[in-house]
């Protein structure tokens, strides 16, 4: 009797450690790093990286991370969508000011959508790394 109430206890033990690995060890579908390109079109493109964080409730990330690194703000990630909004501040090209607004979607490895400042609108392209 008593190796079976051990046996029981084991086995509850092993289903509890096995149920928070699953919780645990699921990867999100958005932390991590993200390669690729955005423009206003097909010929003017620029590269990127995008690292972000995604804890279950809260997106944050960084745009081209290092010394020229431009915080995301304002993110937030759909679930049953897969649909992303994020915005950004950016210096442009004479220093003043651009407020980016992003909208895409998460399709396996890659996030596409479109991005607009003012009245310049265009698209983009990152695939997760890692």
């Amino acid at each position: 009797m008593r190796k079976l109430h051990f046996l029981g206890l084991a086995v509850v033990c092993l289903l509890v450690a096995a149920g928070s690995y699953a919780q645990g060890g699921a990867k999100d579908p958005l932390s991590g790093t993200w390669v690729g390109d955005w423009g206003p079109s097909a010929s003017d493109r620029n590269q990127v990286t995008v690292e972000l964080k995604y804890d279950g409730k809260s997106l944050a990330g960084t745009v081209n991370p290092g010394a020229n690194a431009v915080p995301l703000q304002k993110c937030t990630y759909d679930s049953k969508t897969h649909a992303v909004h994020m915005e950004a501040d950016a210096k442009g090209h004479s220093g003043q000011m651009v407020h980016y607004k992003i909208d895409g979607k998460v399709e396996g490895s890659t996030l596409s959508g479109t991005w607009n400042h003012d009245a310049v609108k265009g698209d983009f392209k990152i695939t997760k790394k890692s």
